[in-house]
């Protein structure tokens, strides 16, 4: 596949991803309420959603593109991938 088809078919996943939220976002209830959406049109839109994302991510690899793309601040630190339970205690000087 091309640059050219792969960037239109990115197009094309981001414009139906962003309609989907929409359509989820405005028939959004409070809670309590029934949603007016049936149960197997939620499901639906989240297959579909799913669906999306495992094609942009795979259009992303076969881009050579960051797997875990996310949007990060220029200033946002870079963390480590370990959970330090404890944090280290400094070393004492004798």
């Amino acid at each position: 596949m091309s640059d050219p088809q792969q960037s239109v078919e990115a197009r094309i996943l981001q414009a139906v991803k962003m309609t989907l939220a929409a359509v989820i976002k405005d028939t959004a209830t409070p809670h309590g309420m029934r949603h007016p959406l049936s149960d197997s049109t939620i499901e639906d839109l989240r297959q579909c959603l799913a669906l999306i994302s495992a094609r942009e991510r795979e259009l992303a690899e076969a881009a050579g593109g960051v797997k875990e793309a996310r949007p990060r601040y220029v200033d946002e630190p870079r963390t480590e991938s370990v959970v330090r339970l404890h944090p280290r205690k400094p070393t004492e000087e004798k």
